[in-house]
């Protein structure tokens, strides 16, 4: 689905994006990738230890399903800010889905602004992020 950046208005919203379940191999390669090596996302042992059922997701996993869903339909230069704030543990197999919808269209400093309201959710609708992401929209 393409979306025309220049049209959208408040109330509408972007297609979801949808990534999972997560797999504790996920969890691994983004450990080694991130260099977020917190055994509370890899061993089962420790996170049990720490009171947890088991491992669960980096927050910032869950916040990178936000950067992908933005970077789907538009460039990232156009992306002026992304600041999210983590509501709930992302648990071990879930599966993520990213939405956003437009909040304001603003004019600040002669740029065309979209200023969006951003959520993940798992399969049993619990929010796990929270967030805002501001866009240029660019000129044509």
């Amino acid at each position: 689905m393409t979306i025309d950046i220049t049209q959208l208005a408040v109330g509408d919203t972007l297609p979801p994006l949808e990534f999972g379940p997560i797999s504790r191999h996920t969890l691994a390669l983004y450990c080694g990738g991130s260099g977020d090596l917190n055994p509370i996302h890899v061993d089962s042992d420790f996170a049990k230890a720490s009171g947890y059922e088991d491992v669960f997701t980096h927050g910032m996993l869950s916040m990178a399903t936000l950067g992908r869903l933005l970077t789907n339909w538009t460039e990232q230069d156009t992306i002026r800010s992304l600041s999210v704030r983590f509501t709930a543990i992302t648990k071990i197999h879930a599966t993520v889905t990213g939405s956003a919808i437009v909040r304001e269209r603003t004019n600040k400093g002669g740029e065309d602004l979209l200023v969006l309201d951003l959520t993940t959710h798992t399969q049993d609708n619990q929010q796990t992020t929270k967030g805002t992401a501001i866009i240029a929209v660019p000129t044509v």
